[in-house]
C-alpha cells in the first residue's frame, strides 16, 4: 500500500476503494473514540473509513481526520441525506459521500463536486434508478436482511454492468463469499470498527481484523477483486 495516495478525481477514489475492499462504517460516538479507531484500523493496513453524520461533530471530526492524515486515509461520510450535508462533508474532505437510501440531489451535488457517488437501495428498482442518477457505486443495504450474497448475486443477474458495495452482515465469514457474487468492495461496520475494543482498550482487536479482512480479500483470485 502506498503511503501517498493522491485524490484528485473520482476515478482514483474508485481505485483506491477496490484495491483495498472495504469501507469500515465508522459511528463512533465521540472524536476521541472515533480517532482511536482509526488509528487502530490503519495500522491493520485498512487505510478508507467512512465516518456517518450520526458521530456527534460529525463535520469537525472530518476536518480533523484530513488534517492528521492528509492522503494517507481516504475519507468519505455515511448517513447523508440532505444535499446541504453532502455539500459541507465534501467542504470537510470527505472524497466520497454514502446514503442509507436514495436522494437524487445529494447524489448531483456529489457529482458537481467532482467526488464519488454511492447510495443505498434494496428492490431492483430502487438500484437502477440509482444507477440513472448517477451513481458511481450502490451500497445495497440492509443486504443480510435479504440473504446475504446471493441477493446480490440475484441483483446482479439482470444488471452485470452495476458497481455494488453490500453493507450490512458483512463479517470475517461471509466477506469472501460477498466477493464471489461480485461485490466490488465492503461496507463494514462493528465486526471491524469495534468501539468496545476501544472502551476496552485493546484497540489491537481492531488492527488484528483489519489485518484478517486484508488477508480475505487479498487470498481469492483477482478476477474476484
Amino acid at each position: 500500500m502506498k503511503n501517498e495516495m493522491p485524490q484528485t478525481s473520482a476515478d482514483t477514489t474508485a481505485e483506491i476503494i477496490e484495491r483495498v475492499g472495504l469501507i469500515p462504517v465508522l459511528r463512533a460516538r465521540s472524536a476521541a473514540q472515533a480517532h482511536a479507531v482509526v488509528q487502530a484500523m490503519i495500522a491493520g493496513g485498512v487505510t478508507v473509513v467512512e465516518v456517518t453524520m450520526t458521530v456527534p461533530n460529525a463535520i469537525d471530526l472530518l476536518k480533523e481526520l484530513k488534517q492528521e492524515y492528509g492522503s494517507r486515509v481516504l475519507l468519505g461520510s455515511g448517513t447523508v441525506t440532505t444535499a446541504a450535508e453532502a455539500q459541507a462533508t465534501i467542504n470537510a474532505g470527505a472524497e466520497f459521500i454514502v446514503s442509507p437510501s436514495l436522494h437524487p440531489e445529494v447524489i448531483q451535488v456529489t457529482k458537481t463536486n467532482g467526488k464519488l457517488s454511492v447510495p443505498g437501495a434494496l428492490t431492483p428498482t430502487e438500484v437502477i434508478t440509482a444507477h440513472r442518477a448517477g451513481a458511481n457505486y450502490v451500497k445495497i443495504f440492509p443486504c443480510s436482511a435479504m440473504g446475504g450474497a446471493p441477493y446480490l448475486k440475484s441483483l446482479l443477474a439482470p444488471f452485470p454492468f452495476l458497481k455494488l458495495i453490500p453493507t450490512g452482515g458483512v463479517t470475517l465469514d461471509t466477506a469472501a463469499r460477498f466477493i464471489q457474487a461480485g461485490a466490488r468492495a465492503l461496507g463494514v461496520g462493528a465486526d471491524l470498527v469495534n468501539l468496545a475494543a476501544i472502551d476496552a482498550g485493546t484497540p489491537e482487536k481492531i488492527t488484528e481484523t483489519a489485518r484478517a479482512y486484508l488477508k480475505i480479500l487479498s487470498d481469492l483470485p483477482a478476477n474476484q477483486h
